[in-house]
């Protein structure tokens, strides 16, 4: 299969427009189990040609353009090779390599996309490029960045360790709702604070967090967390109780959390 993955990423890259592909999720960390997907990230640059890109998928796969999966996923197609998923994930070069200036300089943004609970946090595209493995590259520019990737910028870890601080406002709110009974609210309220904590967790381990996916397991494994971080999450989104009384005591146990969350990024 990973011949047939490279052979495809070599025809990949005579799409007038790519410029190189990458593979990227648990298949090209070693975390993958035999059924997991083939994430293949296409990175081009200005105008892609899309009747060529749809002519190598095949007739049966939908290619979605650029913009078509949302601003931030963008685009791209599922295929099917040998009974295994083989995902396509567009991504414009350009707006790569301005977030990954964005990152140095320490700035972020989160955007609304389908599929991402917690929004879509831009540096995301730095992390994607420098956890993946460069497949084909004629230009040598994604190994350029790759390179250049691997080291997590500081002022990037500053900012989003600064920004945990939305989980201590959103603990605020959820209290508010919690006098009401309105489960929704707290829910959503306490499920960001744990996400915005998360986020920032990674950062000050320096390491790049790529979605929500398994985001606290990894993160309550991290070298210096206390190890009942994961445990009281998961005590605190899996059981929050539904009147006033046990909605304001499940926030309470949430303000702890981030309290002492906060103490140590802060440290």
């Amino acid at each position: 299969m990973r011949q047939i993955i490279e052979d495809m990423a070599e025809h990949l890259v005579k799409v007038p427009g790519v410029i190189g592909v990458l593979l990227g999720g648990s298949r090209a960390r070693g975390e993958h189990r035999p059924e997991s997907d083939w994430d293949l990230g296409v990175y081009y640059r200005g105008g892609l040609d899309l009747a060529a890109l749809r002519a190598l998928a095949g007739p049966e796969v939908e290619v979605a353009g650029p913009g078509g999966w949302g601003p931030w996923v963008n685009g791209g197609a599922w295929l099917r090779v040998d009974g295994i998923a083989v995902d396509w994930i567009l991504r414009d070069l350009d707006r790569v390599e301005q977030v990954w200036a964005d990152c140095r300089e320490g700035r972020y943004e989160v955007g609304v996309q389908a599929g991402h609970p917690l929004g879509f946090w831009s540096p995301c595209y730095a992390g994607e490029v420098a956890y993946g493995q460069v497949l084909a590259d004629p230009t040598r520019e994604l190994t350029s960045l790759r390179r250049q990737t691997e080291v997590y910028p500081e002022p990037l870890r500053e900012q989003l360790m600064a920004g945990a601080w939305e989980a201590e406002f959103l603990v605020g709110a959820a209290t508010k709702g919690a006098a009401r009974a309105d489960s929704l609210y707290v829910s959503l309220c306490l499920s960001r604070a744990v996400g915005v904590l998360v986020q920032a967790l990674f950062a000050w381990d320096r390491r790049w967090c790529l979605n929500e996916k398994g985001a606290l397991e990894v993160a309550e494994r991290l070298p210096g967390l206390p190890g009942d971080f994961g445990p009281r999450v998961r005590g605190l989104l899996g059981s929050q109780g539904g009147t006033a009384e046990q909605l304001t005591a499940t926030v309470a146990r949430a303000r702890a959390l981030v309290e002492e969350t906060l103490v140590l990024l802060r440290g």
